[in-house]
């Protein structure tokens, strides 16, 4: 399929032909079609599976998914106190250097593909919803989810949109000549532009059955869901806590007991996922490119992988995870001392000196670390397959088939208790708050290599003293945030949203610039940092309508 960009390419309608397949996201394209067979059935659940395919970010049949992955670790983590961008030096993927210094200019790849992934998502889900409307051939209730799972996904991709570009143009459906495709990015004000996303969920949810269809395509709970995230965005916390409730109270998720077993690939689309992007390996595809190809670059390095070395934990996240005496976060930013007592979920998390590292049988190391002396001893863990795992790719390119999470049940908990506490209901806040604490603290641990001991000193504890005050509880909400979502691509965008981007990144730098010097020139801009700036060549192609984000020009 040819590439298709938002302006003015965006207008060539190739439609993929995919043959059938066990499982609808299997299904692999083999050539175009003419315009007479699109509104065949098989031909339109293949533009359907097209804009699915795109969920992961792989657009264009290249290995370099990584500077438009789904997981947004490039988004989310680097730019955040969470994570250094990592790899070899600052020169290896310099562009995402640039980011994580907050240097960042429209002309850097991963500004450009991350924009260009998301709108060929908009693109593709637009064009399966004008012909699902166009058929006569498609029965009318599998049409009617059909266009609610089309919705769901154009909600989605213009969601990470937003949250990313913030001034964006919008298209939909509607859109059928070259000329309806030079649209404004300032054209709907913020809230028209939520107004368009959220009429997309509430779509989605009328038409979507109670429970999935199939692993993979959403059900009316996971838009309710994502309803949820959409009014927390906006800080309408009556609305957002509403949405949770309802979740909630469907019955359809809930926790796993253990923390580790959420990221195991066997486990994946179980009761504790309410969306992912769906991975696999070996499954015919070209390089194996359905695999979480836009992670590939997070192999730590040692025996069993290679050093790719990317997405390094901070210091100050692996100071984040001590407890103190009572099991509850320290939040002091001091490095370790003997007998530090941490939370269990560190280890599940990241890789630490010393500390096993998944079932391979072996302590991690160090010197597995790529560039050690600039970017320290730890690596990532949490979405990691271990290589002894039929679901880990030991050939290039080196991928695994967990997927990824955009929506979790632990999310859903989490924004329930924020809203709550902005509604000013402080124990049920505190309430929903320990649901998560409590499954991190009863749950699996990391055991040393003789199997039987823990492999460091755990202790982390439910709140058990009601909060004083609501700084106090959003404070509590905030860090257990961080330690149940760290590495998934979260952080900045939570950052953002809570006002406090400036505040924590400042903090944080003046700190962590006398451990890693490579952060030296890091500065975070209030006012211009929050959004990334929209693509050069979008602006240039947009025959003046696309206008630049604040204090980019």
């Amino acid at each position: 399929m040819k590439n298709i960009r938002l302006l003015p390419s965006i207008f060539s309608l190739a439609l993929l032909f995919v043959s059938c397949s066990e499982s609808f996201l299997d299904e692999e394209p083999i050539g175009e079609i003419s315009p007479d067979q699109i509104l065949r059935v098989e031909n339109l659940e293949g533009a359907i599976v097209s804009a699915y395919s795109i969920l992961n970010g792989q657009m264009d049949n290249a290995s370099s998914a990584f500077n438009s992955p789904a997981s947004n670790w490039n988004f989310g983590d680097v730019v955040s106190d969470d994570a250094y961008k990592g790899g070899g030096g600052t020169g290896d993927q310099n562009q995402i250097h640039q980011m994580e210094l907050f240097l960042t200019n429209p002309s850097i790849r991963d500004v450009e593909r991350k924009w260009l992934a998301l709108y060929e998502g908009v693109k593709r889900a637009n064009l399966a919803i004008r012909l699902i409307q166009q058929s006569e051939e498609l029965e009318a209730a599998v049409a009617g989810r059909r266009l609610g799972e089309m919705r769901f996904l154009r909600g989605h991709f213009y969601f990470e949109l937003k949250k990313i570009y913030n001034r964006i143009p919008y298209v939909d459906e509607t859109a059928l000549t070259a000329e309806d495709y030079y649209v404004s990015n300032t054209a709907l004000s913020e809230v028209e532009l939520w107004g368009k996303i959220e009429a997309d969920f509430n779509a989605a949810f009328d038409a979507l059955p109670d429970t999935a269809e199939e692993p993979g395509r959403p059900g009316k709970w996971a838009a309710k869901a994502y309803l949820a995230k959409v009014f927390l965005y906006q800080q309408n916390w009556t609305q957002a806590e509403a949405a949770a409730d309802e979740v909630i109270e469907s019955g359809q998720y809930e926790l796993m007991e253990n923390f580790r077993d959420v990221f195991l690939p066997e486990n994946d689309n179980g009761k504790e996922i309410i969306f992912a992007v769906q991975h696999s390996i070996n499954d015919g595809s070209p390089s194996n490119y359905n695999g979480s190809i836009g992670d590939r670059l997070m192999a730590p390095g040692g025996p069993f992988y290679p050093q790719y070395g990317f997405l390094r934990p901070s210091q100050n996240l692996v100071n984040a995870y001590k407890t103190d005496e009572n099991g509850l976060p320290m939040a002091d930013n001091s490095d370790p001392v003997d007998g530090q007592s941490f939370d269990p979920r560190i280890d599940h998390t990241l890789a630490r000196p010393g500390i096993p590292y998944m079932d391979l049988g072996i302590n991690y190391e160090a010197s597995w670390a790529r560039d050690l002396s600039t970017y320290g001893p730890y690596s990532p863990k949490k979405r990691m397959v271990s290589a002894l795992s039929p679901h880990y790719l030991q050939i290039w390119p080196y991928v695994n088939s967990l997927n990824y999470y955009i929506i979790r049940y632990a999310d859903l908990l989490l924004w329930k208790a924020e809203a709550a506490i902005q509604n000013g209901q402080l124990e049920e806040g505190r309430r929903y708050i320990n649901l998560v604490r409590e499954r991190g603290a009863s749950g699996s641990r990391v055991r040393q290599l003789d199997g039987v001991s823990d492999a460091a000193n755990y202790l982390l504890s439910p709140y058990t003293q009601a909060f004083s005050d609501k700084e106090q509880a959003l404070q509590a909400l905030r860090t257990e945030r961080r330690l149940e979502f760290a590495h998934e691509g979260h952080r900045f965008f939570d950052l953002v949203r809570w006002g406090l981007a400036k505040t924590v990144l400042d903090a944080y730098f003046e700190v962590e610039k006398t451990r890693r010097p490579h952060l030296t020139g890091a500065v975070f801009t209030a006012g211009k940092n929050e959004y990334f700036p929209i693509p050069q060549n979008q602006i240039d192609l947009g025959r003046g309508l696309i206008t630049q984000n604040p204090n980019y020009e």
